[in-house]
């Protein structure tokens, strides 16, 4: 299957109302910089049967701008394991039950999502080294049942590659 792990796009540094880090919005460039990346997944040809989302506005608003690139199907579903500050590990047991489709996208956070994808290609989350920028996406092909170290990088973007990749 393939999985597309996605980072937020850019949001607020505070939200507004004294809300929680939870609580902070996209900005409204970083809307409009993820509706051009999306443009520019599906010119890439990313396809997924199930658009999983952390649970903090951010993310969810990520995930919400992608839906509508591709119709709303299949609409985002919050998944709280891909919450910050959840340990990657805890992040893929959680992906196990979506093994069956052949594709996924995950929308969420760092340092989480570099664990997450550092464990799949290597077996340990502090093993590859590297920082997904905000909109900044990752496709890897994994094993059915998410096994550590046995995924296989296909691609890395940035948010800036993906919106020349729209057509």
């Amino acid at each position: 299957m393939m999985l597309y792990v996605l980072r937020h796009s850019e949001a607020e540094e505070t939200a507004p109302g004294g809300g929680g880090d939870e609580a902070r919005r996209l900005t409204t460039r970083g809307r409009e910089k993820m509706r051009a990346a999306a443009a520019g997944m599906r010119s890439l040809g990313v396809k997924f049967e199930a658009l999983l989302t952390s649970p903090l506005t951010r993310a969810r608003e990520t995930a919400d701008v992608v839906a509508a690139a591709w119709a709303n199907e299949p609409p985002p579903q919050t998944l709280a394991a891909l919450a910050s500050g959840v340990a990657p590990a805890e992040a893929v047991a959680a992906l196990v039950p979506f093994a069956r489709y052949n594709g996924v996208m995950i929308v969420g956070h760092e340092p989480q999502l570099s664990g997450l994808v550092s464990l799949l290609l290597s077996g340990s989350s502090d093993l590859v080294h590297l920082r997904l920028r905000k909109g900044g996406c990752v496709a890897l092909e994994v094993a059915n049942r998410f096994e550590r170290g046995g995924a296989e990088l296909h691609w890395m973007a940035t948010q800036r590659q993906l919106r020349r990749k729209r057509k």
